[in-house]
């Protein structure tokens, strides 16, 4: 069965006015429903399957909206802060009427895949630690990355605070002063890619996010970029 929402909820949600001025404006005769004028804002619509007009033009109704975004430096993942810039920055304003928030974070220096939705319950999910979601990086290490280092990350790293990490898997890309590598994480802790480093004596110079789940980073994306999520990339978000 579908779902019924009062059309002021509507209308309101997708931004053509607060209730109160949506209840005004059933009075004007500028609010349809399948042809036919609404005059009580407290109407039952399915917003799927109706037609709904306000000021002659029909407008389109959803619960939740799903966004790739590939996050570039100096960004935070946040929806307000006093001094730095937001990622929400870079969205569209037809997006943000629907309150949309980052999935998780990434530090602001790190660029990559990040996910901005409304849909709480997902992203609770998601980011749930009994959930284990998978997180791939790629990143620029200074200093030498050896096979002990990928035998420590599997085993799991003590890192500054006493905390143990689950297993990891580390893939060395290039090994040299500046190395490059892949890991994948199972957990989000603070800082938690820049402080595995640190406990065996490196430093992250460079970190991007490459997959959550099963979904991967578009790398047709430019910096800053965004589309979308398709249903299927929906799902593979919490697959492991």
């Amino acid at each position: 069965m579908a779902k019924k929402l009062r059309i002021d909820k509507v209308l309101s949600t997708i931004g053509c006015g607060s209730r109160a001025e949506i209840k005004r404006y059933c009075k004007y005769g500028i609010i349809s429903v399948n042809g036919d004028v609404v005059s009580n804002p407290g109407l039952q619509v399915d917003p799927e399957n109706d037609e709904i007009m306000f000021e002659g033009k029909v407008v389109h109704y959803r619960e939740f909206v799903y966004l790739m975004l590939n996050k570039p430096d100096g960004y935070i993942s946040a929806t307000f802060d006093k001094f730095d810039p937001i990622v929400l920055d870079l969205i569209d304003a037809e997006y943000l009427i629907y309150e949309p928030f980052p999935v998780g974070r990434l530090d602001k220096d790190t660029e990559g895949l990040l996910v901005i939705t409304n849909d709480g319950k997902l992203s609770h999910r998601v980011l749930s630690p009994k959930k284990h979601v998978p997180k791939t990086y790629y990143a620029k290490i200074d200093g030498l990355v050896t096979e002990e280092d990928i035998k420590a990350f599997e085993k799991g790293v003590t890192l500054d605070d006493g905390y143990e990490t689950m297993p990891a898997q580390l893939n060395i890309l290039v090994s040299g002063e500046t190395s490059e590598i892949e890991l994948t994480i199972h957990e989000g802790k603070f800082h938690q890619v820049k402080r595995m480093f640190e406990s065996v004596g490196k430093k992250v110079v460079y970190l991007k996010r490459l997959s959550m789940g099963k979904l991967k980073l578009d790398e047709s994306l430019a910096l800053g970029e965004y589309r979308e999520l398709t249903e299927e990339e929906i799902k593979q978000m919490e697959e492991r």
